[in-house]
């Protein structure tokens, strides 16, 4: 089960045991089970200090010395999580996953996700040995068993992986790749409906190296990635399914970060998903796995667990996982190929954005404006009408309902909402009825208002608007305020925190292409400046300067390729050492730059799922993000949101809103997930 990297080192954070004694360990375990209880704490520390063909010796020698079953102890003796996670230890690979796959499809139901996780991402000398296991272990042929519990093109899927035929020859054609690439895209994106048979034949069959040169050429063809076109192309279990053999043929380790952290996050672990991974990959890339999760969530995979669990349980994980990466700096050779790739799939990739809100057809501002007059004369109000109009209407048209009302009824339409609606309610119907700068300028002015500052404010606006949006909003402040924005910024914030707002908030940003040769030059200033390269001959001042100047002014396709640069020279990721090396508001500015020009839609997500989860909700970032993105890229986020936290938007304001509140909200998100 042992795995060694592509420098040759072993991955694995579980190793041999020197001075390994199989009689002697038998006899350690032995004792700490006989008698009135069990030493638990000398069940882990023995167990998980073994490889497992060491742990199989040693069941051997308890069956010679004591004529018992190891395993069988183990299970008397232990229970619960704890007991799943030491007796999956004791088991072979191939038999622990012929185990968790019996486990899957026996009763009522199938738990796809185990079926997913284990086919999509095992070898064909895996899959080979598993299918041996499964007929040992049960006398049953699997490939049957799953025809018999699945159905569809996922059960045709399941099938082809369980073949384990995957091509395995690194020498790559060029012509079958582009052929591959354009069958991919005619038998989806380029008809209606969607040939699921050719994407089963070539995602189950070739070969991994050839597959990631086959994504290449479809983002070419396509401009999209292959995942998205997955997304929009299949649904359902199949979708699930070709998603994970994707992220599995670009890097294993990092689908399986990715399960890891959705295993333990929000309320709950899922406590099988967890014990499987810690389980089956501890002895073939658990350090890949650990470094590429603290670089895609920036925390530890040894943080995580240690807030996540608790008692033996968790002692046993932490020992599974070998270690704590947030001291860390440096990437893995595996972890630095996947940031360097992820950098890559944002710099090519052309996102179509999609609001939410669109103009409404058959539009008639007259008739709109008495719906509102109506909703709100006389006693009480008709909230409903009024969040019936307002958020199925765009902007443009709520400008001319304004002017309607104004000419009808010679009224104002803002004044009178303001007096009959009131709470979160009315800051989200009052800030759909602003222009989109007159909103970012109110924004930014309350931000600054009162005794202290909202520096999270400033920096989510100017750090996230392209030139067109900050000019808006200059002159949009300008209007209300009588006082330039650069003016109020110097004069509520200061240092090199204020220069980096007044930087953004001029609107300069290049709107150019890429120039590779600069970009690798102002990586080595960024290095130079986060201190992780032999610092020039200029002083740090200027240094300082330069990488403000780049982060603030440079276009975002020059931005990716700085951040790409920068892991081939320093093998770190941009954020993690900005994170590390700089502190307070500069260092939220920065990184919130960097997150944006990573993927935007990502870091609204982030944002608004923070507003929602734990006690209490934050209304206010709740409510700017959810107006200001509605009718640019809402239905972005919305996709962001659900691959990163397995839930919809929909849901999670559905469950942490109320009332006419909550209804407006779910009417600005715009369905489901």
């Amino acid at each position: 089960m042992s795995s060694k990297g592509k420098a040759g080192r072993y991955r694995g954070s579980v190793k041999d045991f020197s001075d390994f004694d199989a009689n002697q360990d038998a006899e350690v375990l032995y004792n700490a089970m006989k008698g009135f209880g069990s030493d638990k704490e000398a069940i882990l520390n023995l167990i998980i200090s073994r490889s497992n063909k060491q742990r199989i010796e040693i069941c051997q020698a308890y069956k010679s010395l004591y004529g018992k079953d190891l395993i069988a102890d183990l299970k008397y003796e232990l229970t619960g999580k704890f007991e799943r996670l030491i007796v999956g230890l004791m088991r072979p690979l191939e038999y622990f996953d012929a185990k968790e796959i019996k486990d899957a499809l026996k009763g009522i139901g199938t738990d796809e996700k185990c079926l997913i996780e284990i086919l999509a991402s095992r070898t064909n000398q895996q899959i080979h040995a598993l299918v041996e296991a499964y007929k040992d272990a049960y006398e049953s042929n699997l490939e049957e068993d799953v025809i018999a519990d699945t159905s569809g093109h996922f059960k045709k899927m399941l099938i082809v992986l369980l073949q384990g035929t995957r091509e395995e020859d690194d020498v790559v054609s060029e012509e079958l790749v582009e052929q591959d690439a354009k069958d991919l895209f005619e038998s989806g994106e380029a008809k209606w409906g969607t040939d699921e048979a050719e994407f089963i034949y070539i995602l189950g069959n070739r070969s991994k190296q050839h597959l990631r040169l086959v994504f290449d050429e479809y983002l070419k063809i396509a401009g999209k990635p292959i995942e998205q076109s997955i997304r929009g192309e299949l649904s359902g279990d199949i979708e699930k399914l070709m998603l994970a053999v994707v992220k599995c043929i670009r890097s294993t380790p990092a689908y399986f970060a990715e399960r890891l952290f959705k295993a333990m996050k929000g309320l709950g672990t899922r406590d099988n998903t967890l014990i499987r991974i810690m389980v089956s990959r501890s002895e073939i890339d658990m350090l890949d796995i650990r470094e590429i999760f603290r670089t895609k969530y920036e925390k530890s995979l040894h943080h995580m667990i240690e807030s996540d669990t608790s008692g033996e349980y968790k002692k046993a994980l932490l020992k599974l996982c070998g270690g704590d990466d947030d001291a860390a700096g440096e990437f893995f050779p595996e972890a630095a190929q996947v940031a360097y790739q992820m950098w890559e799939l944002s710099a090519v990739a052309k996102v179509e954005l999609k609001g939410t809100v669109h103009p409404a057809a058959g539009f008639n501002a007259d008739a709109d404006a008495k719906v509102l007059r109506k909703a709100m004369k006389g006693l009480g109000t008709d909230e409903n009408a009024i969040i019936e109009v307002v958020t199925q209407r765009s902007n443009t048209q709520r400008q001319e309902i304004i002017q309607a009302y104004k000419s009808h009824f010679g009224r104002d339409l803002i004044a009178d909402l303001k007096s009959e609606i009131s709470g979160a309610l009315a800051k989200l119907i009052l800030g759909l009825m602003m222009t989109p700068a007159q909103y970012d300028a109110k924004q930014l002015k309350k931000a600054m208002q009162g005794a202290g500052t909202d520096e999270s404010v400033l920096i989510e606006i100017l750090a996230t608007r392209n030139n067109q949006e900050i000019q808006a909003i200059n002159a949009a402040y300008n209007e209300a305020y009588h006082k330039s924005l650069e003016d109020a910024l110097s004069s509520d914030t200061s240092g090199h925190f204020k220069r980096i707002l007044i930087s953004l908030a001029l609107g300069n940003r290049d709107e150019g292409g890429e120039d590779f040769k600069k970009a690798h030059e102002d990586a080595k200033v960024v290095a130079e400046t986060l201190k992780l390269s032999d610092v020039s001959s200029d002083d740090s001042t200027s240094l300082e300067t330069r990488f403000l100047s780049i982060l603030c002014t440079q276009s975002y396709p020059q931005l990716r390729r700085v951040f790409q640069e920068f892991i081939k020279a320093t093998n770190h990721d941009i954020a993690h050492a900005i994170n590390k090396r700089m502190s307070g508001d500069v260092r939220d500015a920065f990184l919130a730059i960097v997150r944006s020009v990573k993927n935007k839609h990502a870091f609204f997500a982030d944002k608004l799922y923070k507003s929602m989860k734990g006690a209490g909700t934050d209304d206010r970032t709740l409510v700017r993000i959810m107006v200001s993105r509605s009718e640019i890229d809402l239905l972005n986020i919305r996709r962001e949101f659900w691959e990163i936290y397995d839930k919809s938007l929909y849901h999670m304001i559905e469950k942490d809103t109320s009332g006419d509140y909550c209804k407006a909200l779910l009417a600005i998100c715009g369905g489901e997930d």
